[in-house]
């Protein structure tokens, strides 16, 4: 029986909770963490091929084949953001005494509308081996600034290994390793009171694996991966008074389990669990001669997702997928959809 799944995995945003002085500066390391990655896409489309590989040895691409898949997602983030004017109190001879009085105060709210049109390409360099690339195009809307920015994602890379073949009623299990550019427009170097950032700002690595196992008519699987990324140097950012910089983001380790069922040959459904932990992430920032270091806390995020597969038709499977999130620091809702583009025509005769 041929059942294929296609959950796709979306990022959320998170509002920064650190100091004024870094308000916002880490958003897109944490909407990173759970968004939808190269190596997530990989493991989904893994997932896909094991349940009709019964012929294969892998349910990776064969050698020499390509596959070319395009998803669209939609997130919306909600938030009450809260404004405040703070003076410092002063005794008679004009010294700080340590207290303050709030001026103003005023809650705004606000709302992040994210569009990702993403195209990823695969290749099976072996039967056990696929490389792939995925390059996103995101539109984004902040309804409280009115900003809205049109603009290429991060690009990244995946290397898919499978070094067991698939045995029947088996585990299956794939390894994953990924790259991740910044390509995209970095929250570190535009002017955040204009411009909407559209990438992380900051090189990242990752590895993983992935596991499924079919008890017909049911699929469970599950994957985890842990990333790495690199610090930002040389920065010159005027943040709250303020020059950013240098920002160093910590690890992230993220994982995913679910099931898939089949309801017939042409129509699945399935529901997975995903959370994700980034460690604290550290600013290095400059006020006239003083030197000031700020850190945002470590953060967990997790979010439902449930998705639906349709053939329609015999090589053609088109994937709904609708989620929300478990914590406060996940979107309102998402919704996505994607299917594989036919490029028959340019893959090797066989």
């Amino acid at each position: 029986m041929g059942i294929k799944l296609h959950s796709s995995l979306l990022l959320i945003a998170l509002s920064a909770t650190g100091t004024s002085l870094v308000h916002a500066v880490d958003v897109s390391q944490a909407r990173d963490a759970l968004t939808k990655q190269e190596s997530d896409a990989d493991t989904e489309r893994a997932l896909e091929e094991v349940f009709e590989a019964a012929e294969n040895s892998y349910s990776l691409l064969r050698q020499g084949n390509l596959g070319l898949n395009y998803s669209f997602d939609y997130s919306y983030y909600g938030d009450q953001r809260l404004s405040l004017i703070i003076e410092p109190q002063v005794d008679s001879d004009g010294q700080i005494t340590g207290s303050s009085n709030i001026l103003s105060a005023d809650v705004n709210p606000a709302a992040t509308h994210t569009f990702t049109n993403s195209f990823s390409l695969d290749y099976g360099l072996l039967d056990n081996l696929t490389i792939g690339g995925r390059m996103p195009l995101i539109a984004k809307y902040d309804s409280e600034a009115a900003i809205t920015n049109f603009s290429m994602g991060d690009l990244s890379g995946t290397a898919r290994w499978q070094p067991w073949g698939i045995v029947p009623g088996a585990i299956s299990k794939t390894l994953f390793s990924s790259i991740k550019l910044k390509n995209g427009d970095s929250p570190y170097e535009i002017d955040t009171n204009k411009h909407l950032a559209s990438g992380s700002g900051y090189y990242s690595i990752s590895a993983g694996g992935s596991v499924s196992k079919v008890l017909d008519p049911v699929v469970l699987f599950g994957s985890g991966t842990y990333g790495y990324n690199f610090a930002e140097t040389d920065l010159n950012q005027l943040r709250d008074g303020a020059i950013l910089k240098e920002v160093h983001p910590g690890s992230s380790i993220s994982g995913s389990m679910g099931f898939a069922y089949s309801l017939s040959y042409d129509v699945s459904l399935s529901v997975s669990f995903q959370a994700s932990y980034n460690d604290e992430t550290k600013f290095v920032l400059q006020r006239g001669n003083d030197t000031i270091n700020s850190t945002i806390g470590s953060q967990v995020t997790g979010l439902m997702n449930f998705a639906l597969g349709v053939r329609v038709s015999p090589k053609t499977i088109t994937n709904i997928n609708i989620g929300f999130g478990m914590t406060e620091s996940a979107p309102d809702f998402l919704v996505g959809f994607s299917m594989p583009i036919d490029i028959e025509g340019i893959k090797p005769s066989l």
